[in-house]
């Protein structure tokens, strides 16, 4: 029996893993390879990583693992997790049964594109979610929001801090009156009507064709839709979660360990804020200290 299985093998993963490889601790990390921010050509933020692209990076962290013996890298995912604490067992995607004493879940979430022709296309060049990803390198241009509920108001005053030219597209919301004066005393236009097509223009640019107006050119378009963790692990285990307006994420206690003794999370399927490389790192290292921490005798 090992003594940790880690689901989820990009940057809250290979953290963790890491952490307990030079505790000497015996890892198995599986891991599909798609990555969340897969669609992304740099990563940003990271630092002693910044403008790399994230492949490149976990591809790097991989490398540097392979000098741990205890640390087994493995291109599987898991379909389902039983036992308890001290004695969890794992089936594999390739039919192997495997066990360990401890579990941490980072397999992270997927976007779930809307129906909008372009949209899935523009993920992650012309359509991105986090202004501390992206935002440096589009400063002071024209940027566009697309407005997703009452958190939308909080992400135009944060992204003042990067452009004064902010667009906000409403795509069917009902914005109230009072916020709709606060747009308008920030200088940011709201166009009304639903999105019905996202065509990319440059590098980052987009132009947005609305239903009832004339298209809308911007330089980046920011949109964040709902998201779903990217498997359904924690399910059959009732982990508690907690509901984010865009989904849910597992809730975790102060030492990274959800409701269920022996199994710890980290990444974006515990993070119910603006997520990152950075952030994922820090709660993968965290969780892979405090699996650790708890198997002392």
């Amino acid at each position: 029996m090992d003594d940790v299985i880690i689901i989820g093998g990009s940057f809250a993963g290979l953290a963790a893993a890491l952490q307990l490889g030079r505790a000497r601790r015996k890892v198995i990390v599986l891991d599909t390879g798609l990555p969340r921010n897969r669609f992304a050509g740099h990563s940003h933020g990271m630092l002693g990583h910044d403008h790399k692209p994230p492949l490149d990076i976990l591809a790097e962290a991989r490398r540097q693992l392979a000098r741990y013996p205890a640390i087994k890298l493995v291109n599987a995912g898991a379909d389902s997790i039983s036992g308890t604490i001290d004695n969890f067992s794992v089936l594999t995607g390739d039919g192997e049964n495997i066990g360990a004493r401890r579990l941490i879940l980072s397999y992270g979430i997927t976007d779930q594109m809307p129906d909008v022709p372009g949209f899935a296309e523009g993920w992650g060049t012309s359509i991105v979610p986090c202004p501390y990803c992206d935002g440096f390198e589009v400063a002071g241009q024209h940027w566009g929001l697309v407005w997703s509920g009452p958190q939308s108001h909080n992400q135009v005053r944060l992204f003042h801090d990067w452009t004064d030219r902010l667009t906000v597209f409403a795509d069917g919301h009902d914005i109230p009156p009072d916020i709709r004066a606060d747009l308008e005393r920030r200088n940011t236009p709201i166009i009304d009507g639903r999105i019905v097509e996202i065509a990319r223009r440059g590098s980052h640019g987009a132009t947005i064709k609305i239903d009832t107006g004339p298209d809308v050119a911007v330089d980046i378009l920011f949109a964040h839709p709902r998201n779903k963790p990217s498997a359904s692990l924690h399910e059959p285990l009732g982990l508690a979660t907690a509901g984010t307006p865009l989904g849910i994420v597992l809730k975790v206690d102060e030492r990274r360990e959800t409701s269920m003794p022996g199994i710890y999370g980290a990444g974006d399927l515990t993070t119910p804020l603006i997520p990152s490389v950075t952030t994922a790192s820090w709660q993968g290292t965290m969780a892979g200290i405090f699996a650790q921490q708890s198997m002392l005798v």
